[in-house]
């Protein structure tokens, strides 16, 4: 690249982005965070249709186009059927953003469920793969390259007690996607991992839980970040800004994990 290239700017104009579990804490911050960075967002969701329409009636505010999908992201008919949605409705998105998760009680490997370990699996690697399978030809067949973004966790690098579940779908899911990485990056798809800490979002903003204090003393810049860092991480990973990333997991907890070399 020329070093006399244009100012820096994260401009995503014209992108169509798909942001699952939407709704969510971190997710409806990504919404609107994309949708200010110029984008139309597919808001997917499985119940909170009440937040899927007022995060569509945001963007319009913003002058973009956002539009709820209800879909199952375990299911292969049920993701096929949101693929066609998000064609018909806004056109081939060059953007994905694996957001949706599975919640459950944690407990430790004697105790666990088997159920949660394979819900997990669904919505962790299953999530990931039944959305590269829907979208990922799109983005070859137009030809103009792309962006997968997979919301991982610093969870999978700490394998503390009673994470195993989560860790085992969030490390399967780290597998999925860096194979991927390496066999879309021919077509100029970048495949790439955000990995949040405990992060400050609106079920916590002013009222943290009495646990906070032992782990802000074990991060490094001694807070916790927020939902909107997360965002902005995700808003820069779908920019062209990021071109030259790819099969990267990105930690954004203040250094709580630091993968190693």
């Amino acid at each position: 690249m020329s070093e006399t290239a244009a100012p820096l700017t994260l401009d995503l104009s014209g992108k169509i982005c798909v942001v699952t579990g939407a709704t969510g804490e971190l997710g409806r911050v990504m919404v609107r965070t994309l949708a200010r960075c110029g984008a139309d967002v597919a808001i997917q969701y499985l119940q909170n249709e009440t937040m899927a329409r007022q995060l569509s009636e945001e963007l319009a505010g913003l002058g973009r186009r956002g539009v709820p999908i209800q879909a199952d992201i375990t299911d292969s008919a049920s993701v096929t059927a949101l693929q066609g949605t998000v064609q018909r409705e806004l056109g081939t998105a060059q953007i994905i953003v694996t957001n949706a998760v599975i919640q459950y009680d944690w407990t430790s490997v004697l105790a666990q469920s088997p159920a949660d370990y394979e819900s997990q699996f669904r919505s962790c690697v299953l999530h990931n793969v039944l959305m590269a399978q829907a979208f990922v030809p799109g983005m070859i067949a137009a030809g103009k390259g792309g962006r997968v973004i997979g919301i991982n966790t610093e969870c999978a690098m700490q394998n503390f007690e009673g994470q195993s579940a989560y860790t085992a779908g969030k490390r399967g899911m780290d597998g999925v996607l860096r194979v991927l990485a390496k066999e879309v990056g021919g077509h100029g798809i970048t495949v790439n991992q955000v990995a949040p800490g405990w992060t400050i979002s609106d079920k916590y903003r002013g009222d943290d839980p009495p646990d906070t204090t032992d782990y802000v003393a074990k991060v490094p810049l001694r807070r916790r970040g927020t939902d909107l860092e997360i965002a902005h991480v995700v808003a820069f990973l779908a920019s062209n800004l990021s071109s030259y990333i790819t099969g990267a997991y990105i930690p954004v907890c203040g250094g709580n994990v630091m993968p190693g070399i």
